[in-house]
């Protein structure tokens, strides 16, 4: 049975140079990269050489990247530590938006508890956020504005630069999740108007299990986790060297693929749509035509005009041996629509029967084919039979 990999937004295989760059840091250079001696100097040496790599591709400085267990850890930082920071001033309200990670929403949901108040920003159908809704809700005391740069389920890409400019005119810090941009989307971080933004190296073809967060030259944040001297005393606990080593090697190959890979994914999301509208009455496609992430097609089928099931759509599609999620791999376990799409303004019922497709290096016109034969044969199973 053929199978066809399509959600390289959840995650990506290993890239073969990838492994071979961390290979001997686990078996030979294997020191801890806090020891003073040869051992821990050459760790220290991979480490740190892996952190301007990085630094460089998002146009930060050497000291401005710290690495983290992933975007996760890298959002709830951002986050809990800005407030933390400003504990002891009247500035307790945050700023964030409907679409976002569920690592900002509850990260910020999570500081009511400390005596926060919280507006969650609507967005329009396209799921952006208005600039102008940004400038209207700040206020005196506002301690941070957390806004991602591009949504993780229907590729959207907001106005970051703009509502930075924002926020800094009234001095408040900005944080945005950056994971799903990370080699698709240029990264300048002075351009951007941020202080803080958030990676993961599994959305690249890098290693699971490690992140990095850029903290702008001179942002007071709290540290995360409390022991040691590791990153800076940002961020405690013995520093991983081969999946640092692996993060900076796929960040090389983006900075090397980035261009060709995108022109790749824009020939053939066009394909992937063009198939779907021509086979399909009340698909409906998610995003900003305009402004979107180009290996992310998400696509919607109208409750009123078609009786497909949520959950049966992406199973049938796997026992068809295709590779798709209805949204973001984090809530893939839940029964509930997608707030993102809620937030867009689809019902729950078209919010459920959503699939995104995201595309990767390894895709083919053939494997969209396929896909979308697939497609075809899981949504007529659904369809009620006619009596003649």
């Amino acid at each position: 049975m053929q199978h066809v990999y399509l959600d390289h937004s959840a995650t990506t295989p290993l890239a073969p140079e990838v492994y071979e760059a961390m290979r001997p840091h686990f078996l030979e250079n294997f020191g801890n990269a806090s020891s003073v001696h040869s051992f821990g100097r050459r760790a220290k040496l991979a480490l740190e050489e892996s952190r301007e790599e990085i630094a460089k591709f998002i146009g930060a400085r050497y000291d401005e990247v710290y690495f983290t267990s992933g975007g996760t850890e890298a959002d709830n930082h951002a986050v809990a530590g800005i407030y933390a920071a400003v504990s002891d001033t009247d500035r307790k309200h945050v700023i964030t938006s409907a679409v976002e990670h569920h690592a900002v929403l509850h990260a910020a949901e999570a500081l009511r508890t400390r005596g926060a108040s919280l507006t969650v920003l609507p967005v329009d159908r396209f799921g952006r956020v208005s600039v102008s809704d940004v400038r209207k809700s700040l206020t005196a005391k506002t301690a941070l504005v957390s806004i991602m740069h591009a949504n993780n389920e229907v590729g959207t890409i907001q106005p970051i630069e703009e509502i930075g400019r924002c926020a800094h005119d009234k001095g408040v810090a900005v944080h945005s999740d950056t994971v799903q941009t990370l080699g698709k989307v240029p990264i300048d971080a002075r351009m951007m108007n941020v202080d803080l933004m958030a990676f993961s190296a599994h959305k690249i073809y890098g290693p699971k299990g490690i992140g990095a967060i850029y903290i702008r030259k001179g942002t007071k944040l709290e540290a995360f986790l409390k022991g040691g001297a590791q990153e800076s005393n940002r961020r405690a606990g013995t520093e991983n060297v081969p999946l640092a080593v692996g993060f900076a090697k796929a960040v090389s190959l983006c900075r090397e693929r980035m261009e060709q890979d995108n022109a790749k994914f824009r020939t053939l999301g066009e394909f992937l749509r063009g198939k779907i509208s021509a086979d399909f009455e009340g698909a409906i496609f998610n995003g900003d035509p305009a402004n979107c992430l180009p290996n992310i097609v998400s696509v919607s089928f109208d409750s009123k005009l078609s009786n497909v099931d949520g959950e049966a759509l992406i199973m049938g599609m796997d026992l068809q041996g295709v590779a798709v999620t209805s949204g973001s791999a984090c809530s893939s376990g839940s029964m509930e629509p997608s707030h993102v799409l809620l937030a867009m303004g689809r019902d729950p019922k078209t919010a459920r029967a959503t699939i995104r497709f995201s595309l990767g290096r390894s895709t083919t016109e053939q494997d969209l084919e396929f896909a979308v034969a697939a497609l075809k044969q899981v949504v007529a199973n659904m369809q009620p039979v006619s009596a003649h």
